[in-house]
């Protein structure tokens, strides 16, 4: 984040953090001492901001004021590197193993070794994955997906949810969110069901999870999602309990990766905010 200007604990900045958030300017308010301190994510905010607070330190009527909205059309893919990778590593992975048709690709991928026998899968133990060093395996099968519901599903939650944290806290944030719920959804998902599953939902779980709790945390609209969101995420995580998610099209369902991951989301919010330079 973006130091913009400090201003005495005195004022009362609520108006115009409000006109911000309507403006759709992200930032946060800390407080250093007996002064208030507003950070931006980008630099090209900073000006702006500073006109618009030096408005209205003199009175003038913000509804008056112009702001430069983002050119919402004009997305440089090139900014969020993270987002299109995993975007693009879950399409291909997907096509390679033929939603789950290849196995001769699969069993690179899944959390543990397998083999298909007439009557049973039979797979490695964990402690193989770990002993023989193939920590890969602990993260690639959140990249496979075995339908086109689910795969589109997942890819528009990243690009939405993955790509605001993306650009608001930097590629490691969401980086670190990924590679966290992953390994551990992955996990709590073999203990219950063996290694034959995949997909991002998981992740999917844990950046809304996350952005919900930040801006709970913070008492402001900094990622700006509606909490209501977290009302429907965990609705269609009872669906999947039900079953029904399985007879709409969507497969059969990794229940446990996905209250794992939305536990993973929550828990990252803490670790980001203790090692994040703008906490």
């Amino acid at each position: 984040m973006i130091r913009v200007f400090e201003a005495s604990g005195a004022i009362d900045l609520t108006d115009f953090a409000a006109f911000l958030w309507d403006n759709e300017i992200p930032h946060r308010i800390t407080y250093d001492g007996e002064r208030q301190v507003l950070w931006v994510p980008n630099a090209s905010q900073v000006e702006q901001v500073r006109y618009i607070f030096e408005q209205w330190r003199r009175g003038v009527d913000l509804s008056e004021v112009k702001v430069r909205q983002p050119l919402r059309h004009r997305i440089n893919l090139l900014d969020y590197p993270l987002s299109i990778s995993l975007i693009a590593l879950s399409a291909l992975i997907t096509l390679g193993i033929d939603f789950g048709q290849r196995y001769a690709l699969m069993h690179w991928l899944t959390i543990t070794e397998f083999q298909i026998t007439r009557t049973a899968i039979l797979f490695a133990p964990l402690s193989e994955t770990l002993f023989s060093l193939e920590w890969w395996r602990l993260v690639t099968p959140a990249f496979m997906h075995f339908n086109l519901p689910h795969i589109l599903f997942n890819s528009l939650w990243i690009w939405v949810v993955g790509r605001r944290i993306e650009r608001l806290q930097g590629p490691w944030a969401l980086g670190f969110i990924f590679l966290f719920t992953s390994i551990i959804s992955n996990i709590a998902q073999f203990w219950v069901s063996g290694p034959m599953f995949g997909g991002m939902s998981g992740v999917v779980f844990a950046v809304f999870a996350y952005t919900w709790l930040w801006d709970k945390l913070a008492g402001e609209r900094y990622f700006g999602f509606p909490p209501a969101i977290m009302i429907f995420m965990a609705f269609w995580l009872v669906l999947g309990y039900t079953g029904l998610l399985s007879a709409i099209g969507f497969g059969s369902i990794a229940n446990t990766a996905h209250l794992v991951g939305l536990v993973a989301g929550l828990l990252a919010v803490p670790v980001v905010r203790r090692f994040a330079k703008w906490r």
